[in-house]
């Protein structure tokens, strides 16, 4: 194992270098959230690929194909689905906005008031997106070394804590791209040939499994009916994924880059349901369908080849658990922390520009580094990690999903009506929950038609937005918000966002059922 060991060392200690090569770059508000709003279309694809597809795609899609056959890449497939769907269709729209958190796209919509609930349902949802991704530290470390679960966690999440501490966007950016390459080369270039080789080939594989374990729809309608539900509708507007959006140079970066990226995660989910069903053939009886990754890596792949999957696994983890640690440290600081502090009546005056850019960095960096240390106390303290994430993908898709996208595409959608929509569908998913099962269908059926009809019903029979509202939210959406300032370096056509709620000058303010593998990324 020592070459395995050298190349997962060598693996960390890059991520680390990175971060504290990103900390020089990270000097406004912009840089260290968004990047500077100038990630051209190669490393736009690469990072948003990173981002989605994490510990859960990667050893849970393994963990798919080995219970259910092919089928089992469709919860990675409706991810990828998820990603084309906003790529093609709302991605450029969302980077024309300057904005930095999806409630600040609500506040923009409806003028103001839509965004604390909103900002409350979406730190819920990313910071147990960052605890399931370093609690899967543990399985990986477990592997490599035989650390203990609570040491793993630490180890594992103190690195991301730092490189994402130390550049923000910029460092993550980085260590997504390095990832992205390892990934690929350990899962498609060498763990997928090697384990169809080893299992003896797909006539073998035919030979020795059911028939079931190649029929497209083995996994049920059911099943996938609900992935598309909460994982399709999730990748349309959860932070985690807005904010990889914000990063892009222009409209053309986002839509195409964005496609590419999720073109790559459909091919992505394949190959793991062909790892999965090799292993079925290989070790038909584990005892956990999640432990076919590191089973099949451990038992089949020479040296020096081990650790580099392993480190794409690893690589895998980070990028999604860095991704969520910064969208959950954005929402907690903007959307939360600075709403509390206006109502405290502690607003900062005074300050020249370059004081205030500095003290936005400064104040993101702090907020990282207490929503780090918050995350790996609760993923050592936790133990049904699914259930609890669950429940925040249902929260937010339950409540946040209607008035998004209704926001995007129905102009007489009000704020009555999005935030009746936040509560009912809100209310009738942990109601649902409560009386069928945290993993039940029901909740999450019924609560976007709750929400829906909620939103349209209330919307009809209040006021329509002030048009003042509309014609600030249009010029937004035509790209003419008002402008970053990060120096001659931005080619990118960036963009600084408002206060929540606020409009430009001279415009008056106004895990579901047959879910084995647990979450999405």
């Amino acid at each position: 194992m020592a070459l395995d060991y050298a190349v997962i060392v060598v693996y960390l200690a890059g991520m680390l270098a990175m971060g504290w090569w990103g900390m020089r770059r990270a000097r406004s508000k912009s840089e260290f959230l968004v990047a500077g709003r100038r990630l051209g279309p190669w490393m736009y694809s690469g990072t948003m690929a990173a981002i989605v597809l994490g510990g859960a795609s990667t050893i849970g899609g393994v963990g798919l194909g080995y219970q259910y056959g092919l089928s089992g890449a469709w919860m990675v497939l409706t991810i990828g689905l998820g990603l084309l769907a906003l790529s093609v269709f709302f991605s450029a729209r969302i980077a024309r906005l300057k904005v930095y958190t999806v409630s600040e796209m609500l506040d923009l919509r409806y003028g103001g008031r839509a965004g604390v609930i909103s900002g409350l349902v979406m730190w819920a949802y990313t910071l147990m997106l960052a605890v399931t991704s370093t609690i899967a530290y543990a399985t990986i470390f477990d592997v490599l070394f035989d650390l203990h679960r609570t040491v793993a966690i630490i180890l594992g999440g103190a690195i991301v804590v730092a490189y994402s501490a130390l550049g923000g966007m910029w460092s993550i950016t980085l260590t997504d791209m390095v990832q992205f390459v390892v990934k690929t080369i350990g899962v498609l270039l060498l763990l997928l040939p090697i384990a169809v080789v080893k299992a003896g080939g797909f006539g073998e594989m035919r030979a020795k499994l059911p028939t079931e374990y190649f029929d497209p729809l083995g996994i049920g309608g059911e099943t996938i009916f609900t992935y598309v539900l909460i994982y399709t509708f999730g990748m349309l507007i959860g932070q985690d994924i807005w904010q990889r959006v914000f990063t892009a140079r222009n409209d053309t970066t986002a839509r195409w880059g964005g496609t590419v990226a999720g073109t790559y995660c459909l091919l992505y989910a394949i190959a793991g349901a062909v790892i999965g069903t090799a292993a079925k053939v290989l070790y038909p009886k584990l005892p956990s369908a999640d432990d076919a990754f590191a089973t099949i890596v451990k038992d089949e792949l020479p040296p020096g080849v081990r650790g580099l999957v392993l480190a794409a696994a690893l690589a895998a983890v980070m990028s999604t658990s860095s991704g969520a640690l910064i969208a959950c440290a954005t929402v907690a600081n903007n959307d939360i922390w600075a709403r509390l502090r206006e109502l405290l009546g502690q607003r900062r005056e005074g300050l020249s520009k370059d004081a205030g850019e500095r003290d936005e960095v400064k104040d993101n960096r702090a907020f990282i580094l207490v929503m780090g240390v918050a995350v790996i106390g609760v993923a050592i303290a936790l133990n049904d990690v699914v259930g609890a994430l669950t429940v925040a993908y249902n929260l937010l898709v339950g409540g946040l999903l209607v008035p998004i996208l209704g926001g995007l595409l129905w102009k007489r959608g009000t704020v009555q009506g999005a935030l009746a929509a936040m509560v009912v569908g809100g209310l009738t998913v942990i109601g649902l929950m409560a009386a069928h099962g945290i993993l039940a269908n029901e909740p999450i059926y019924y609560g976007l038609l709750a929400s829906l009809a909620v939103y349209l019903v209330v919307s009809l029979l209040t006021k329509p937005t002030d048009e003042a509202v509309l014609a600030a939210w249009r010029r937004r959406l035509a790209g003419e918000g008002p402008e970053d300032t990060n120096g001659p370096e931005d080619t990118g056509g960036g963009g600084d966002a408002s206060r929540p709620g606020s409009v430009p000058a001279g415009s008056p303010a106004g895990s579901p059922a047959g879910s084995p593998a647990g979450s999405p990324g």
